[in-house]
């Protein structure tokens, strides 16, 4: 079997002196898509800054490809996508991608390619700050993919956007891991677990579980996996 694309053990995150993460330990598998699932404040955001290295643990070890999250070589390896638009709204769709491929050092035809990738062809010339919250969103994660990272790291890539657009990212996440990338994509849209290969479960900074959408289905006896997050977290209560 193939290394991991990120191993976390023994993970701890205190803020304001109260524990957000608490002694997490997981494994992501390399060329998948991971779905990190649960209610806003269980931890999500938290867990994926750990991933990329920008937040500050209490303990524990994050490993991504094979090195300590954050380090500099892992810059151009590792994309990150926020939850909200990480790009210039007073700059074209083009300037945008121009700017963010000198910074990264990817070659220029990039620019086109990234812009085709997220179905942004059609708008390259158009200024961010005119374009939808969905079509930002695409801007955002093209920026992401300049530097062609082996690993994609989204924070609620989807919220705030209507059906069809979320269809065109996820149609275009896969595309992604068809063609090797891992992908790590937080959501608290329980319905969209079914795009993903693997699940991680959250509630309280804690993870209720972590295996493919068919194993937790087939583990629990639920019709789907919002039923076996609630069949999880009652479980949790009861004991």
């Amino acid at each position: 079997m193939s290394s991991p694309a990120v191993a976390i053990a023994g993970l701890g995150v205190v803020r304001g002196g109260r524990p957000v993460l608490d002694s997490l330990s997981l494994t992501i598998a390399a060329g998948s898509i991971t779905g990190l699932l649960g209610p806003s404040g269980c931890g999500k955001t938290t867990l994926m800054r750990c991933v990329v290295g920008v937040q500050v643990t209490a303990g524990g070890t994050v490993t991504v490809l094979g090195l300590p999250a954050g380090s500099p070589p892992l810059r151009r390896r590792v994309g990150y996508v926020t939850q909200a638009p990480s790009v210039y709204a007073d700059l074209t769709v083009r300037e945008n991608l121009r700017y963010f491929a000198r910074v990264l050092g990817a070659p220029a035809q990039r620019v086109d390619e990234v812009a085709a990738t997220v179905g942004l062809e059609g708008q390259v010339d158009a200024l961010v700050a005119a374009l939808s919250g969905g079509q930002q969103a695409r801007v955002s994660l093209a920026t992401a993919l300049l530097g062609s990272p082996e690993l994609l790291v989204l924070d609620e890539p989807t919220v705030g956007l209507d059906p069809v657009l979320r269809i065109e990212l996820w149609d275009a996440f896969r595309q992604l891991a068809d063609a090797g990338t891992t992908l790590l994509v937080s959501s608290h849209v329980m319905d969209e677990a079914e795009r993903c290969d693997d699940l991680v479960l959250m509630r309280d900074g804690e993870v209720l579980a972590a295996e493919s959408r068919q194993a937790l289905i087939a583990r629990t006896g639920a019709a789907d996996v919002e039923q076996a997050f609630l069949q999880l977290v009652t479980g949790r209560q009861a004991a």
